[in-house]
C-alpha cells in the first residue's frame, strides 16, 4: 500500500509539474507572422535576460505589428524592429547593456539584437540569420533562434546590396506574439 501511494505521489507531481514546465517554455516562445507564414521564435534568457524581457514587453504592446523586413540580405540575415522603416529607429524604452556571450554563435536561425557602433545602443531591431556569420559571434547579442517556420523567413523580399540591404516596398510582420494566448 505505502508503494502504491509512493509510485502515486510521484505520477501526480509529475502532471503538477509537466504544465509548469510547459507554460515556462511558452513565455519564452513568440510566434512572428508574416504573408508567407508564422516563424516560432524561442527566446533565450540564459544568454540575454535583459533583452529578452525588453523584446517581450514590446511584444507584449503590440509594438512589433505592421513593422517592415526594412534590410534583407541574400545568404546574411533579415532585419526588422524600426518603427521607421529606416534602420535608424527604435522603440520608447532605453537602449541596452550589451549581452554578448561566447556560449551560442550567429548560424542560420539565430536572432541577433542590431545595434549601432556603440554596443550598448540595441533597442527594438533585430535581425534573424540565413546563413553562419563568424565575425558577429562575441559581437552582437543573441536572443533566440526560429525553431520552425524558417522558410517563411527566407520568402521576405531581398533588399539592393549596392543599398546594403535596403528594402523597396518591404514585407512587414503581421502580428508578433507571446505562446501564451497566442490566436
Amino acid at each position: 500500500m505505502i508503494r502504491l501511494l509512493s509510485v502515486l505521489a510521484v505520477l501526480f507531481g509529475l502532471f503538477v509539474v509537466a504544465p509548469a514546465q510547459a507554460a515556462q517554455a511558452d513565455a519564452n516562445t513568440i510566434y512572428l507572422d508574416t504573408a508567407y507564414g508564422r516563424a516560432v521564435i524561442k527566446l533565450r534568457p540564459d544568454l540575454a535576460p535583459h533583452h529578452v524581457e525588453q523584446i517581450k514587453t514590446l511584444v507584449k504592446r503590440g509594438f512589433y505589428n505592421g513593422i517592415v523586413f526594412h534590410r534583407v540580405i541574400d545568404g546574411f540575415m533579415a532585419q526588422t524592429g524600426d518603427p521607421t522603416g529606416t534602420g535608424t529607429g527604435g522603440s520608447d524604452l532605453p537602449d541596452l547593456k550589451a549581452e554578448f556571450t561566447n556560449k551560442a554563435k550567429f548560424v542560420r536561425g539565430v536572432v541577433g539584437m542590431a545595434r549601432s557602433s556603440d554596443p550598448d545602443s540595441a533597442n527594438s531591431q533585430f535581425f534573424i540569420m540565413y546563413a553562419p556569420q563568424s565575425s558577429l559571434d562575441g559581437q552582437y547579442t543573441i536572443v533566440g533562434e526560429v525553431t520552425s517556420g524558417m522558410e517563411a523567413i527566407d520568402k521576405l523580399k531581398k533588399g539592393d546590396e549596392a543599398d546594403n540591404g535596403m528594402v523597396t516596398n518591404p514585407d512587414k510582420i503581421i502580428k508578433m506574439q507571446l505562446a501564451p494566448g497566442a490566436k
